[in-house]
């Protein structure tokens, strides 16, 4: 049965490599290896959203399944890394979107309901503090699980380049119910 709790400090270096598996497989289908290889320095983990305790990891039996959170500061999407990305500026639940950043499942637990789980926390957090949207950068590994879960794109764009390559990513966003 799969279980949930926020993440701690603790669980940095088993969520960082959970992040390095989920990005080298689960993004096989969907990009090249360059673009693979881009990712790692845009995507990643954002220690802000577990220091906010708004990131959510998902176990089985102790075996941690997948990871992801929800922010009410102003990063859309990028890790700790990720410095141009980044802006710790709180949203204003009256007219911002919060963010669902960060979203990780391991390959063994991949299609077993984790990100849908991951998806419900977050809403349900940020609508509890009064945001009525939310919005995310996904992957085009991610894009079919959130069309499944009710956010629809706001427009296709791709990271800034790396090494000559950028990522494709798409904008997405949700009214929260």
């Amino acid at each position: 049965m799969l279980t949930s709790r926020l993440a701690t400090e603790a669980d940095l270096p088993a969520l960082r490599a959970l992040m390095a598996l989920a990005i080298d497989d689960l993004q096989r289908s969907f990009l090249s290896p360059a673009e693979i290889v881009a990712s790692r320095a845009v995507m990643g983990l954002d220690t802000q959203l577990v220091a906010d305790r708004t990131y959510f990891l998902v176990e089985e039996d102790g075996v941690l399944a997948g990871c992801g959170g929800w922010s009410r500061r102003a990063t859309l999407y990028g890790g700790d890394h990720s410095e141009g990305l980044r802006d710790a500026a709180l949203l204003d639940p009256a007219r911002d979107a919060a963010r669902v950043r960060a979203m990780y499942t391991h390959p063994a637990f991949a299609r077993r309901g984790v990100g849908r789980m991951i998806l419900r926390l977050c809403e349900a957090a940020a609508l509890a503090e009064g945001y009525g949207r939310a919005e995310l950068m996904a992957t085009l590994a991610g894009e079919p699980l959130y069309k499944a879960c009710g956010f629809a794109q706001i427009e296709r764009t791709a990271s800034a380049p790396v090494d000559g390559v950028a990522v494709p990513l798409v904008r997405m966003g949700k009214s929260l119910e």
